[in-house]
């Protein structure tokens, strides 16, 4: 095996830690930055390797570096009922807009017994199950679903 087929092992912590700065270095705020490499980290964490920290260049910064995603996420809230959201992620990050969208749901459906949404020009969110999962801490069923690569 050559030095640069060298399989390295590093531990959770560093792995986010450094897909953390590199986001940040790329414009991304920390705290979003933090959803992103938790997200991606999560998704290796399950064994699904196709959207986990593989997807961390091609995916994110080569598209940052092309123009196609912008590391700042400005969603704007087109429609809102009690019940419902629609929200236009302006080719943000996805794995942001996914989040916000999801905390919003969440207290929706806790206080009307269910609650849907859709978010307009989103991203690669990562994996479906992460969104679910942030219901079902919540005591919650989550459906989710993308057409964003």
């Amino acid at each position: 095996m050559t030095d640069s087929n060298k399989i390295v092992y590093i531990d959770w912590y560093t792995l986010i830690s450094f897909m953390t700065d590199a986001f940040v270095g790329c414009g991304v705020p920390r705290e979003e930055a933090e959803i992103c490499a938790d997200v991606l980290a999560e998704a290796d964490r399950r064994g699904i390797d196709s959207h986990g920290c593989n997807r961390f260049k091609p995916i994110y910064i080569d598209r940052f570096d092309n123009g196609t995603l912008l590391p700042r996420t400005d969603i704007e809230i087109l429609r809102e009922t009690p019940t419902t959201l629609v929200m236009d992620a302006h080719d943000g990050m996805g794995m942001v807009a996914s989040y916000r969208m999801m905390e919003k749901l969440i207290e929706k459906a806790k206080a009307f017994g269910m609650a849907g949404g859709a978010i307009r020009n989103s991203t690669h969110y990562g994996i479906a199950g992460y969104w679910s999962n942030m219901a079902a801490k919540e005591g919650l069923i989550g459906l989710t679903g993308t057409n964003a690569r």
